[in-house]
This record gives structure tokens, sequence and C-alpha cells, in this order.
């Protein structure tokens, strides 16, 4: 079987940010962290949605109680970040994606539909797409987002794990529910109408339950996920409950399957010793409760740790061959590693784009 994969979400630009700024370790290989080019050829990585994120000041490790590594995990959240700072981290990180399509010469394209991903896959380029992990860069009135839209961005978390003006995220506690502080703002309920009038997919995976079903309320587009796994299985609180997938599905909407082993085990644990039958265990229940259409990978690549049968981009096959062992057949398996990201994103934007379509655009 010929395998290709497109990665729902990864934190690849901040990993250049910090430590190479001109993307040449990205083309080039032989850098630290998850994804590079050669091991994305490597592993079948055709591409995927690259996030910029904006990290939290330096802090101390997460607090776990009485019990040892197996114990309950309750890591506090930071107030909220100012948007300037935001906006300055957030253009850099988008440089560093154009400075490493410019100089590759070709083989790394920022696309901006599904058509413009699969023509870059057939011509043997490597295709990104530009995502925002928490909408700090963005003003009240939302002029910063039309930019943004501007520059690439068609893919948009509302909140990372941090309050913002527009909502609240979920810290990164084990075991918790979602459930966990307020919902959506007025101006959080703008920048989801925003999102559906431009075609910019909004994930919810950092938003608590509170503003997800604000999310369900609101948007006229499909909700997506880009980096959660089941909650039934992994009761940490960024993890998706039944309800939620439900939701999610109702709306034709999508879960990409998250790497973190934090989110895939069902003591919770950060252990390289995973096994990837985990991983599948989730995919039978994403499957079961979104479908065959309603399910993806969501790597969270250089921004967690991932089991060590993986290790990185090039790890990818083992995962493929998991899924096979597991009973998958061939063209469910190209679904969820391919097909089904560029499927929803194409239905967002195809939204966006109707004359008849409610969905408001900024300042309206």
């Amino acid at each position: 079987m010929t395998q290709r994969v497109f990665d729902g979400h990864n934190d690849v630009l901040l990993r250049l940010w910090q430590r190479d700024r001109t993307g040449k370790r990205f083309l080039e290989g032989g850098d630290e962290g998850h994804v590079d080019l050669l091991r994305a050829r490597r592993g079948g990585l055709k591409g995927g949605i690259f996030a910029t994120f904006v990290p939290d000041p330096p802090r101390a490790p997460p607090e776990r109680r009485p019990g040892g590594t197996n114990g309950p995990v309750d890591a506090p959240l930071h107030g909220s970040l100012s948007r300037e700072r935001a906006l300055d981290v957030t253009l850099a990180q988008l440089a560093v994606a154009f400075r490493v399509e410019r100089t590759s010469g070709g083989e790394v394209r920022i696309c901006r539909t599904p058509a413009e991903v699969a023509a870059a896959n057939a011509a043997g380029a490597f295709a990104m797409m530009l995502h925002l992990e928490g909408a700090e860069a963005i003003g009240p009135e939302l002029d910063e987002l039309e930019v943004l839209y501007a520059a690439g961005v068609r893919s948009l978390g509302i909140v990372w794990s941090r309050p913002t003006i527009f909502g609240h995220g979920v810290p990164f506690r084990f075991p918790s529910t979602p459930d966990i502080g307020d919902g959506l703002t007025e101006r959080g309920v703008a920048l989801v109408k925003a999102c559906n009038g431009l075609g910019i997919m909004v994930d919810v995976s950092h938003l608590n339950e509170k503003g997800f079903w604000d999310v369900v309320r609101v948007s006229d587009a499909p909700i997506v996920a880009t980096h959660s796994n089941a909650h039934v299985i992994c009761p940490v609180s960024r993890n998706l409950t039944d309800a939620q997938m439900d939701a999610i599905r109702d709306t034709e909407g999508l879960v990409g399957l998250n790497f973190a082993t934090f989110f895939l085990r069902e003591d919770g644990q950060r252990a390289a010793e995973t096994p990837l039958s985990v991983m599948t265990r989730h995919l039978d229940h994403l499957l079961e409760k979104l479908g065959p259409r309603g399910v993806a990978l969501g790597s969270d690549f250089d921004g967690a740790l991932v089991p060590a049968a993986i290790t990185d981009a090039s790890g990818l096959p083992n995962l493929v061959a998991a899924m096979a062992m597991a009973g998958y057949g061939e063209d469910l398996i190209d679904a969820i590693t391919y097909r089904n990201w560029l499927d929803v994103i194409g239905r967002t934007q195809r939204i966006a784009a109707e004359p008849s379509g409610t969905a408001a655009s900024p300042g309206g």
C-alpha cells in the first residue's frame, strides 16, 4: 500500500522560531525535534497544518499529588498574554514558514486550499497549511484576522490552555473533565462567525466544555478538534467526551488523533514506552462515534512526547502498520491519514463561499 499522511497539527514553526529562524534545518535535516523534510519523506508525510504558538514564560513543572508517576496532574494556567507580544511572535513564526517556502526551491509550498495541497503533492512538494493555536494575536475588532487570512491562515484555535478575550482553555489536568470555566465571550462568538465567513476552520482542541457548546451553537461550519483524543479512554481535561464527539459528527466535522502519550494512556503518564495498540484503541472509539469521514491524525509533533515506536515523522509507517494489523482496510487508512483533512477543509471553505451563507465577516 502506498502510504501518504497529511497531519492536522504540529509545532514545527515554534521549534524553528526558537532554534533556527532561517528554516534551513527543516530543509536539510539534522535538527532535534520530530519533523524535517528528510524525515517527512521517509515517513510518507506529505504535509500538514503548521501551528503558530506563543509560548508561556518559563514555569515550574506540573504539580503531582501523592501517587508518584501514576498520580494525578494539575498544571495551573498562566494569565492572558498581551496582544502585542502575541502578534509579534505569531508574525515571526509565519515569517519562518515563508522563508522555508522561499528557500526550498519549490520543495515546500504554503497552501490555502485542498486543491493546492493536492497539486503540491502531485508535483512532489511538501504542503504546509497555516494555523493559529490560540487567537491572542487578534484584537477585539478582529482586524488582525483579515491580515492573517490574507497571509494564508486557514485554521484557528480560539484558545490555547489559558484565558483570552475570546474564551477559556482547559488546564492540563488528570483526571478531570473538560467542564472547567466559563464559555465564549461575546468577542469569542464574533470570532467564530468571522472565521465561518472567511472559511477558516475553527479548532476546539484546547477549549473548555462550555466554550465548546457555544461553538456548536453559533458555528455554521464543520467543527474540528485538530489534536484531541477520547476522554472515555484517557480522562485528561484536554480530551473529548462522547457527547462532544457526537456534536462534532453532527456538524460533519473531524477529530485528529493526538500522539501525545499524556492524552493516550489510561494512567495519564508521559511515557515513550506506550504501545501503538493504545493509539488504535482511541481510533476505534473515534470511528465508532464519528464515522470513517470524521477521524484523522493530529500528531502534535514537536509539541509532545510521542510513543517510541513512532519517535518522529519517519516512524509514521509503524502507525499505519498497526492500523492494518487492527483490521483497517486500505481505503479507511488513506481516509484517516490523508483524505479526511482535505475533505473537511474543503467543506469549510465551500460553506463560506456560498452566497446564501449566514456566516458573518469581520466587522459584520
